[in-house]
Order: C-alpha cells, then structure tokens, then sequence
C-alpha cells in the first residue's frame, strides 16, 4: 500500500487495528522521522518532535494504541496539510 493511502487509513481512526506495521514504519519515515532498532522495539525521532514514537509488531500489524499514538502526533505537529489528506494528492511523494 502507498504511504498516501497508510496515512489516510491512520487519519480516518478507522481501521487502528488493521494498519500493517511495515506501513507505519514507512509512513513515519516518509515524514522525516529517524529510525532505530532495539531488539523488538523500533523507535523513531524527528527534530522538532518532543514524543519519540515506540513501535512493536503485533503479527503483521502494529499495535492499535501505537498506531492511536502516532495518529496523535502527526495531528499535534501538523506533520502533513489537511488540504491534501483531503484531496489525497500524493502527500509524501
């Protein structure tokens, strides 16, 4: 799936438990976000972003309050315009 369509998935709040991690992974990386590996925890940071996001596989997907978690952040930092979630242009191309 395209980051595009994992962050408007990840926007709606429709689906937290059916985001594939591998998808989320991406779509913070797309966002500018560093990532880190320690053991089963991936750990990402951005400049500018205080929260540093912790993630872990829950199968093939990440784990709901996870994906909740950086929902919040990228609506905190207003990490992408809400004109373009809107029209669902190619965001992060």
């Amino acid at each position: 799936m395209s980051v595009a369509k994992t962050l408007r998935r990840l926007l709606s709040g429709t689906s937290d438990a059916a985001i594939r991690f591998d998808e989320l992974c991406s779509l913070l990386q797309s966002l500018g976000f560093d990532r880190r590996m320690r053991g089963s925890h991936h750990l990402f940071r951005k400049s500018g972003v205080e929260e540093r996001i912790n993630l872990q596989r829950e199968g093939n997907n990440a784990k709901p309050y996870q994906v909740k978690q950086v929902r919040a952040v990228i609506l905190k930092y207003k990490l992408v315009e809400l004109n373009e979630q809107v029209r669902g242009h190619h965001l992060l191309e």
